[in-house]
């Protein structure tokens, strides 16, 4: 018997949208066997997302118009917002969905901004960003959740609140057990509760001198989910942060087919000097880590100078481990890929720093992640403050 098609989702974007919120609701929903189209609301496919991430859409919103969808789901972010709101061939898209009782849905500013002022959240229950609560329509039911399901619409509140968004989408398109099958490797979170924690070894203090300057390296394969992760929080942070390709060319594809734009070749970023490299997890991307002696030469350099280094999912076991960069530190990484480790013994932490090293789990991990390198580089109250604003806690 043919498999049934694969369920067809457009995920719209624009300069100024929330990348986070974009490469979550791509990866967990192309994780879970969907066609994603990723469509840019601008003249070009090219996208500069908050914070200067540079993202690759895969068609126009125009060149979609005639297609039809199993779901659609708008990103936040402002100015994105406002221009997917004001993109007319977007508009009648998502008011077709609605009309034939498709399924629609938006996080953070978006749910206000766009579905509100489209007016498609009529007496239904909806959330989003507090900064944005009073400006949704008179005629929605305000609500606080996270995540809201109400009928065949889902809203959500922002970057913090999107692995739980994306999640939900799976389970509205797929059912339960789809959505646990896709939970279950991305090492989440069980409770958002007010806290989040590092274990710490070690403990020195992470100096710098002005704004720290942290080298994210990626490749074709690297986990894009992560890769997003770590630069938006660490720029939210006012980290200067370099995003540099090891291939041949500044765009790369990431392990869920995001096409992701570098700021420059690793050929010119190794010539300047980093506080911290921060290496990407996917086993593709932790591959060409690897076997880039540029990049291994640099890592080394920066660990036998005692400056900081740190690596999340795959890149512990397969960059750090073979290259002697962590001998003598404790270590976690991702849980099928802890046994490569010659000390495995804190491979059930979450986030483990060891004096100069910080290491994690997988993508369900990468918040933690990168506010604990907040916390270690600008202290606990700016994560705290950090994690608020991402609407992590």
């Amino acid at each position: 018997m043919a498999s049934p098609p694969p369920k067809k989702v457009l995920v719209p974007i624009a300069n100024g949208t929330e990348p986070i919120e974009v490469v979550n609701t791509i990866g967990f929903l192309r994780r879970a066997g969907a066609d994603v189209t990723v469509a840019s609301a601008e003249k070009d496919l090219r996208v500069e997302a908050c914070w200067g991430i540079k993202i690759v859409a895969d068609a126009l919103v125009s060149d979609c118009t005639d297609s039809s969808f199993d779901l659609i789901s708008v990103p936040g972010g402002m100015p994105g917002s406002a221009t997917l709101r004001d993109c007319g061939a977007l508009e009648s898209i998502v008011k077709k969905q609605a009309e034939k009782g498709g399924l629609y849905a938006a996080i953070c500013a978006a749910p206000a901004v766009a579905l509100g002022s489209w007016g498609l959240l009529k007496g239904l229950k909806a959330t989003c960003h507090p900064s944005f609560m009073e400006k949704l329509p008179s005629e929605a039911i305000k609500v606080e959740s996270r995540v809201q399901v109400d009928g065949r619409v889902v809203t959500s509140r922002g970057p913090g609140t999107s692995m739980e968004f994306s999640l939900a989408l799976v389970e509205q398109l797929y059912g339960k057990e789809k959505a646990d099958k896709v939970a279950g490797p991305m090492v989440m979170r069980l409770h958002h509760g007010a806290e989040f924690s590092m274990t710490e070894l070690n403990s020195i203090e992470w100096k710098f001198t002005n704004t720290p300057q942290i080298l994210v390296p990626i490749a074709n394969g690297s986990d894009d989910m992560e890769a997003v992760m770590i630069i938006d929080i660490l720029c939210r942070a006012k980290a200067n942060v370099i995003v540099a390709s090891v291939e041949d060319k500044l765009e790369i594809v990431g392990s869920r087919n995001v096409k992701l734009v570098a700021d420059m070749l690793l050929d010119e970023a190794v010539k300047l000097q980093y506080d911290l490299i921060v290496l990407p997890g996917g086993p593709g991307g932790a591959q060409a880590f690897s076997t880039s002696e540029k990049l291994v030469d640099l890592l080394k350099k920066q660990a036998k100078s005692k400056k900081l280094y740190g690596a999340i999912c795959a890149s512990p076991a397969m960059v750090l481990e073979p290259h002697g960069l962590l001998k003598g530190k404790k270590a976690t990484a991702y849980p099928t890929m802890c046994n490569k480790l010659s000390d495995p013994s804190e491979c059930e932490n979450r986030v483990v720093v060891d004096g100069n090293l910080i290491t994690s789990r997988g993508p369900g991990t990468c918040e933690e992640f990168a506010l604990a390198i907040v916390e270690k580089l600008f202290g606990r109250q700016n994560a705290l403050n950090l994690a608020k604003t991402l609407v992590f806690i």
